[in-house]
């Protein structure tokens, strides 16, 4: 049996006791202006090396996440790197709670729901930080105008299908073809309570295809997983022909390990995932925190997150990976991170009474 966090509804209650505690100039208001650009500096890695360590919290792949932590440690020895990683509806309900116990564990989170940042920065919990290499490389519809968080990475929840299952003639094209009954008992699907990601592409999806397409979705006996890492994976080892949602990069990286598995990105548009970063106020390590962050968003990161993660930067430096598909070239739903967070609530639970999970 699947199970999920805690309510957001319910976590908004305790954000909000505990936003009182916060400063007034942060919890009642926006900055007046973002923050100045601010460059890595013999200071800043020296007073990083003093903490000698931060908590990175995220929702990346365990290997993802690993491959940034090991990279930044070669790149600034000294500095340990402890990379606690949960779905993000997981994190979200751990930093609250550990907010409203007063513990300040976190340094730098990464979370695939971009609502999340707007929750805390309204809570007043993020640091105004702005990294030299985002104020230049960085559009600024990327980056939060206060210079509260920025978006680290981009990538799709498409549909995918096993190649030895399924050929290329008849495989689905659209949303709508997973309807077909020749489907049925045959598709992989993860859940919105526990995906950051998945929670944005149920958003996208009701909003441009509307609640009737997912509920006549959910007649056909759809295996239901967790978080949206777990569909391709199922894809890849047969125990499913088709996924009805996920991620692609799962699919583009298993492909490129030979794994019999195609990406689709549906006609009627995909799902756009933005996946932010942002620095914790009260970051028991500041200093390593706001090297890594820029680090984070530097163009070594950046090419990291595109040839080994195999999703999509937007550093204006950052070459995408010859034969893969561009971000230009895919038909793609409009991402709305603030049309998420004030729907959250009702797309769970609409969700679970639909598919009965």
């Amino acid at each position: 049996m699947l199970r999920f966090p805690i309510s957001r509804r319910r976590l908004l209650k305790g954000s909000a006791a505990a936003a009182l505690a916060a400063p007034a100039a942060f919890a009642t208001r926006v900055l007046a202006q973002a923050p100045a650009a601010e460059a890595i500096t013999p200071a800043l890695v020296e007073a990083a090396r003093k903490e000698g360590r931060l908590a990175f919290y995220t929702a990346m792949d365990i290997p993802v996440a690993e491959r940034f932590a090991k990279a930044f440690e070669a790149r600034y020895p000294g500095i340990a790197v402890r990379v606690e990683r949960a779905g993000s509806e997981r994190l979200y309900q751990r930093i609250d709670q550990e907010r409203g116990s007063n513990i300040s564990a976190v340094d730098v989170a990464n979370s695939a729901d971009a609502a999340h940042f707007i929750v805390w920065k309204r809570n007043g919990w993020l640091a105004p930080y702005l990294p030299e290499e985002v104020a230049r490389h960085f559009p600024a519809s990327y980056r939060d105008a206060d210079g509260m968080y920025v978006t680290t990475r981009i990538w799709l929840s498409s549909i995918g299908y096993n190649t030895r299952l399924v050929t290329a003639a008849e495989a689905p094209k659209s949303f709508a073809d997973l309807l077909d009954p020749k489907w049925m008992g045959k598709m992989v699907k993860a859940h919105p309570a526990y995906s950051g990601t998945i929670m944005t592409a149920t958003f996208q999806i009701a909003r441009d295809l509307g609640w009737e397409y997912l509920e006549r979705l959910s007649r056909q006996r759809i295996m239901q997983v967790q978080s949206s890492t777990d569909p391709p994976k199922k894809l890849a080892a047969g125990e499913r022909a088709v996924m009805a949602d996920g991620n692609d990069y799962n699919l583009i990286q298993l492909k490129e390990q030979g794994a019999p598995v195609e990406v689709v990105y549906p006609t009627e548009g995909t799902p756009l995932i933005s996946g932010p970063s942002a620095v914790f106020r009260t970051a028991p390590n500041p200093n390593a925190a706001r090297l890594f962050y820029s680090w984070l968003h530097g163009i070594e990161a950046q090419q990291i997150l595109v040839d080994f993660a195999a999703q999509h930067s937007v550093h204006a430096q950052a070459q995408a990976k010859p034969g893969r598909r561009k971000l230009s070239d895919i038909k793609l739903m409009r991402d709305d991170p603030a049309g998420v967070e004030r729907t959250a609530e009702e797309i769970k639970a609409r969700y679970a009474q639909i598919f009965k999970i």
